[in-house]
């Protein structure tokens, strides 16, 4: 798990992820539940993510597709890629490893502040690439 010291001096950590923060994640202490969707888990990653890139949606986003998108649950690995627009807004795409498109999502709204995130899902969890 990363320790990361708060830069803002009213608490918020939102929008204080950088890039190569991620790659200290490799595994996890804590396996998190989803509120909404419990059948489902996060690695310490990606609630760093969602802690610091003010992500949470992110993860709802992930996990409500596996519902919505008929095709999502019988695919067994999942690579999620959220790309931010020049023009605003973002990309949120979904392939099997194989780049066999199973899911796109035009964001039209975020603040999320890297350009590019990479999130595995395979076995009900989702996670960083670092961490797989």
């Amino acid at each position: 798990m990363l320790n990361q010291q708060n830069s803002s001096d009213n608490g918020n950590h939102r929008n204080t992820l950088r890039e190569q923060d991620l790659q200290q994640f490799t595994g996890t202490e804590v396996w998190h539940r989803h509120p909404l969707f419990r059948r489902y888990l996060y690695t310490d990653g990606v609630q760093h993510v969602a802690e610091q890139g003010g992500a949470y949606w992110l993860i709802d986003k992930i996990f409500a597709a596996q519902y919505e998108n008929i095709n999502l649950p019988e695919q067994e690995f999942q690579v999620w890629i959220l790309e931010l627009l020049e023009t605003g807004g973002a990309n949120l795409t979904c392939h099997d490893g194989d780049y066999n498109w199973q899911h796109e999502e035009k964001i039209n709204f975020t603040d999320f502040p890297l350009k590019k995130i990479t999130l595995y899902f395979t076995g009900n969890v989702l996670l960083l690439p670092s961490e797989y």
